[in-house]
């Protein structure tokens, strides 16, 4: 038996870690994407206790995994755990897929950031010559990801977090790495003047859980917002949050989580399977995704 069919056997299976998890639509996204490749594998719900979340991870070479994405509360937490992680997730400071190596080694990647990133391609090709704000809600692996992202693409951030500290925290190591952020706290920023010039490109982001379903909703005020600004939240059940029901009654452009979901499942895909998905499949793929609750 070789190393490669002692470590990564067939059929192909992976999954996706978290808790709660039972909200997860990945393994729908996977198994239709298995499917279009005609790959003999599955993937699955694992609903992992933050208490077991090590004796979890050490066990995916014995079970056969290829890998599992990584959801809230472990991004961060399942670091220690791991061989090595690539330099996007050290950058990051937050995993969300761990790849079972061929010589068993556990890999840590984030495809959070490209993933992300991929929906706002078309506004910033669009945009005209200008500054581009954003505005991101939440301090935690999510906001750091989203922070990382759109620094990189030339974004003036501002975070903000319930606990200013953790909002601080962030607005300093990304600020080392790529400068421009700035951080409040978001008692005092729950209905933000948001103003934009013409050519600018303006960006509020809910990197929080809140608005998932379960979860309280986010609880700010868009009234002051410009009306050109654009509203992403990376919440994907429900699909439309209450953030983006807001955001659409007072005329907002809106990116919902499930662009996000479909882009970094792209890279995960990839990486357990070999084989890239069929992104000219993104509609249908989108419209079974949205016709299940």
């Amino acid at each position: 038996m070789t190393q490669n069919t002692l470590y990564r056997p067939n059929p192909a299976v992976a999954g996706v870690i978290g808790w709660p998890i039972a909200h997860s639509q990945s393994p729908m996204l996977h198994r239709f994407w298995l499917e279009a490749c005609q790959i003999n594998g599955d993937y699955s719900r694992f609903p992992v206790h933050p208490s077991h979340l090590e004796q979890s991870i050490k066990a995916l070479p014995a079970l056969g995994f290829r890998g599992v994405n990584v959801t809230v509360p472990h991004k961060q937490a399942v670091i220690p755990f791991l061989d090595s992680i690539d330099p996007l997730a050290e950058k990051a400071g937050a995993v969300n897929i761990v790849s079972v190596e061929e010589d068993g080694h556990l890999k840590g990647y984030n495809s959070d950031i490209p993933g992300f990133m991929e929906a706002l391609q078309t506004p910033m090709q669009h945009q005209g010559e200008g500054l581009r704000k954003a505005f991101i809600i939440g301090a935690g692996g999510a906001a750091r990801a989203v922070a990382l992202g759109l620094t990189a693409a030339g974004f003036t951030c501002q975070i903000v977090n319930r606990n200013p500290e953790k909002a601080r925290a962030l607005a300093r190591d990304i600020g080392a790495l790529r400068g421009d952020l700035d951080f409040h706290s978001l008692e005092d920023n729950r209905e933000p003047e948001f103003l934009l010039q013409d050519g600018e490109l303006g960006l509020i982001v809910n990197a929080t859980t809140l608005g998932m379903t379960g979860q309280p909703p986010l609880d700010i005020s868009l009234a002051k917002v410009d009306s050109r600004t654009l509203v992403y939240d990376v919440v994907y059940a429900p699909l439309e949050t209450p953030l983006l029901k807001a955001a659409k009654a007072r005329g907002l452009k809106t990116i919902d989580g499930m662009s996000m979901l479909i882009g970094q499942g792209a890279v995960a895909f990839e990486i357990f399977y070999g084989c890239k998905p069929p992104r000219d499949q993104d509609q249908a793929l989108r419209a079974l995704l949205t016709s299940r609750k």
